[in-house]
């Protein structure tokens, strides 16, 4: 029932984008195909995953031990640019379509806060290793929810007439707004 919780509340009511506002950058720069965005949301869970198993054990069998966990953030930085460089040498082997589809938002997740802030919250609620596999899973799936349902209505925002005042990021803004207000219906759900 625990990992439940810890799902439904990483993806719905605390997502990682739409309630904490950490991941905005990829958010709003990869949101305009969903094959993109989909695309974005493979490659973040798959380094949000490694960087929080990494990271978890890093704090726990290196910093914590030699008493340096003042090295956190640093240590956290370095392990998520490491992996983002090995996921763009797999990608561009494996399917170079979405590799350039993806172009230079795909070294922006070495800077994608959502991963950082991720494995910074596994420690702060002091989540095991499984539950942190979970919580990062989830709040990837979160991330990755968040990115498709923006980009399926930018995708529909491009068929309607709007006001030329209002077309592409004034317009993208008040849809992540009003997408935001829509995910704080499951607020009270779980704490």
């Amino acid at each position: 029932m625990e990992y439940i919780l810890i799902v439904i509340s990483a993806v719905f009511v605390n997502n990682i984008v739409l309630a904490r506002f950490l991941g905005i950058c990829p958010f709003l720069g990869v949101s305009n195909k969903i094959s993109t965005a989909g695309g974005m949301g493979g490659a973040v869970l798959f380094v949000i995953t490694i960087a929080t198993i990494v990271t978890y054990l890093i704090h726990h069998y290196i910093l914590i031990p030699l008493q340096i966990e003042f090295l956190q953030t640093i240590t956290y930085i370095l392990v998520i640019a490491s992996l983002v460089q090995m996921v763009e040498i797999i990608m561009k082997k494996v399917s170079p379509a979405l590799y350039q589809a993806l172009g230079v938002y795909l070294p922006l997740i070495t800077t994608n806060c959502a991963i950082l802030g991720v494995a910074i919250l596994v420690i702060q609620n002091e989540y095991n290793l499984m539950q942190s596999v979970v919580f990062a899973i989830a709040n990837a799936i979160g991330f990755t929810l968040a990115l498709v349902i923006f980009s399926g209505i930018r995708e529909q925002l491009d068929l309607v007439d709007i006001p030329e005042a209002m077309k592409g990021v004034p317009i993208a803004l008040i849809v992540a707004g009003l997408l935001s207000l829509a995910f704080m219906g499951f607020a009270g759900i779980v704490r």
